[in-house]
């Protein structure tokens, strides 16, 4: 008897605990942005909740210069609809963890009967306590959820951060590239005006005023392909800032950074995948969830329902002038005559060797993508240096050879041409393996202590999986 009493108390200041849970002040950004430090390629993350003035200003401030990735990244955290949609289902799931805390509210019910001269007036008070029993537990679950869902909103924010940085870097690149490739469309009108002029006074033949003309209209066209590629990629930049308006008129810097005087070493990509990525801490943990949620479907068993009430009816007499009042309580729970629960604790089991299968499997995912990342970086680093050290200085001085040679007459200007044609595709390729190492880099740093672009959807589903199994 002691002990049930124990019981009762320890479960009477458990539901106390719960039912004095509130909702968090700023809906959970805060511990989202706690997940996301080091993780976005800025110093201190600021997620936005939505249109301000503060934020505003904040925006402003940063479009009043070129703006740098860092800046760029920054903006699309206080400024991206798509995120701020996503941070928005925080408040969602913290209000279901504060309303798993409360008890069911009891239910009133109102009967009103006549036979002849008496008339009786029947009141009956009903409660769950099956449910108060589980308001611990669902109590824990709802928790449990919302840990889940910041984890799913960080990794939102540290993908959007890559996407954005990926974003700058392509409109950087391209813009750099475009505006080279106008430098060499006003070198080839000047050789094919030359050539022209040459073969209208028969000291060039139409053979090569041709070949000009065709060097000519081959970059006119790449020219019209690098710009609309700048555009592109500065419009695929401008979304993902979540600008309009007159702030699209913002400005990038001229160049990308330069390479690092070093790659980066890292001893062991594996292990640092393992212990600080998001998505395998959100599957891991969603593991632990599934199989607390089988304890509680194992005990309920097929009495998934147990109502007390309490009646009051009271008869009138009209006749006699008498009341009659008769108080009682009544038990409603179901009768195990079609469902004994074995289907809900198959379907609980199959949800909890999904969830088991899901951690393997991001475990395999996250070693192979730190493996290649890293693979990728160190090729992407090689790459660029290689053009940086040797073939960009080795064609300026054969540019610097030529242009001595035609200088000195020993070569004509169609041979400089020629030889600036040739240069054309050396600094084209070696921009884009500047380009291809800092989105390497991206990769890279995302796939170590972030997630996997394809991990969250599925982690959802698997999620809602373990819901429903709650709910059956």
């Amino acid at each position: 008897m002691k002990q049930l009493a124990q019981r009762g108390v320890a479960l009477a200041i458990a539901v106390f605990l719960v039912g004095c849970a509130t909702v968090s002040p700023d809906g959970g950004v805060g511990d989202v942005q706690a997940l996301t430090q080091g993780k976005t390629f800025v110093a201190r993350p600021i997620v936005g909740r939505g249109p301000s003035a503060q934020t505003d200003q904040a925006i402003a401030d940063l479009l009043a210069q070129p703006v740098a990735e860092d800046a760029a990244v920054r903006i699309a955290l206080l400024n991206n609809p798509g995120l701020q949609s996503s941070i928005a289902t925080l408040g969602i799931s913290d209000a279901d963890r504060v309303q798993a805390g409360r008890w069911a509210n009891p239910h009133l019910s109102l009967g009103r009967f006549v036979e002849g001269d008496r008339v009786e007036i029947e009141r009956i008070l009903r409660f769950d306590v099956i449910g108060l029993l589980a308001l611990p537990w669902r109590a824990k679950w709802a928790g449990q959820q919302a840990e889940l869902a910041k984890l799913q909103a960080a990794q939102e924010v540290v993908r959007l951060a890559a996407d954005t940085r990926k974003a700058w870097i392509n409109a950087v690149a391209a813009q750099q590239t475009a505006r080279y490739m106008r430098d060499v469309k006003e070198s080839a009108e000047a050789g094919a005006e030359l050539a022209r002029r040459l073969a209208r006074v028969g000291n060039w033949s139409h053979l090569n005023q041709a070949r000009e003309q065709s060097f000519l209209a081959d970059a006119t066209a790449q020219l019209a392909r690098s710009e609309q590629a700048a555009f592109s990629s500065r419009e695929q930049l401008t979304r993902m800032m979540g600008l309009w308006g007159t702030q699209t008129n913002y400005r990038l810097p001229d160049r990308l950074s330069d390479l690092p005087g070093e790659a980066r070493q890292i001893a062991d990509v594996e292990a640092q995948a393992i212990t600080q990525r998001l998505d395998v801490r959100s599957a891991t943990m969603e593991t632990a969830f599934v199989a607390d949620s089988m304890g509680l479907v194992k005990a309920s068993g097929f009495i998934d329902a147990f109502d007390v009430g309490f009646t009051r009816a009271t008869t009138f007499d009209n006749a006699a002038s008498t009341r009659d009042t008769r108080r009682g309580v009544e038990v409603e729970l179901p009768l195990p005559i079609f469902d004994w629960g074995q289907a809900r604790n198959a379907r609980a089991q199959a949800v909890y060797m999904q969830s088991v299968a899901r951690v393997r499997e991001v475990g395999v995912l996250a070693r192979s993508e730190a493996r290649a990342s890293y693979h990728g970086y160190r090729t992407a680093y090689d790459l660029a240096r290689y053009y940086r050290d040797e073939i960009v200085p080795l064609r300026k001085f054969i540019n610097d050879e030529v242009l001595l040679r035609y200088n000195g007459m020993i070569v004509g200007i169609f041979e400089l041409l020629a030889d600036a044609r040739t240069n054309v595709m050396a600094v084209n390729a070696s921009i884009e393996a500047q380009r291809d190492f800092w989105l390497a880099d991206t990769d890279l740093q995302t796939s170590l202590s972030g997630t996997s672009p394809g991990s969250l959807s599925k982690m959802q589903a698997t999620a809602a999986a373990g819901g429903e199994a709650k709910g059956h």
